[in-house]
């Protein structure tokens, strides 16, 4: 299997930002893992080896990373696979995520900023995104029905050698 090693978690909070009258935080974040992977991967043993990651096993609801865990995000870490990763465009991830992240009004300069540092620049510089598609109610482990919005993109750009999940949610 191919290795994958961390670089770096990211992490985005709408609740630092000062929002404008009218707009508001949503209690969103976004949250981003870098992976270094070795030349010549392919996609397929790439998507496997980050759902085999221990930094996968985040139910991203506050508790964090959970080495022994069996929660992703709101699946059971069983109901995910690398079949349940689609290929989405740059322009289709961007305005997924841009579309998100105004739902709810406005963003502040320095939120903008932030995003545009943290996220539109790995989605911009990937070969290939993947999109989790959505596993469906019957996949939600025990409580994970708790976030109303969860979007989960892997970039992955050959010329850096570097893999990103990116998952941009509220709680």
């Amino acid at each position: 299997m191919t290795e994958l090693d961390l670089v770096g978690p990211t992490f985005v909070n709408f609740r630092d930002h000062v929002f404008p009258e009218g707009s508001t935080h949503g209690f969103r974040w976004v949250d981003l893992k870098s992976f270094r992977f070795r030349r010549g991967s392919q996609d397929a043993e790439l998507l496997a080896a980050v759902i085999a990651h221990e930094q996968f096993r985040d139910d991203y609801a506050g508790g964090g990373v959970d080495p022994d865990g069996t929660r992703h995000g709101p699946y059971w870490l069983r109901s995910v696979s690398p079949d349940g990763y689609q290929p989405v465009s740059c322009t289709v991830a961007t305005q997924t995520l841009r579309d998100w992240a105004r739902q709810h009004g406005e963003l502040p300069d320095s939120l903008s900023d932030a995003l545009d540092t943290a996220l539109f620049t790995v989605v911009d510089s990937a070969g290939r995104l993947y999109r989790l598609r959505d596993l469906g109610s019957m996949c939600f482990h025990d409580w994970g029905g708790v976030h109303i919005d969860f979007h989960e993109f892997i970039a992955i750009d050959d010329e850096r050698q570097l893999l990103t999940l990116l998952v941009a949610a509220d709680d």
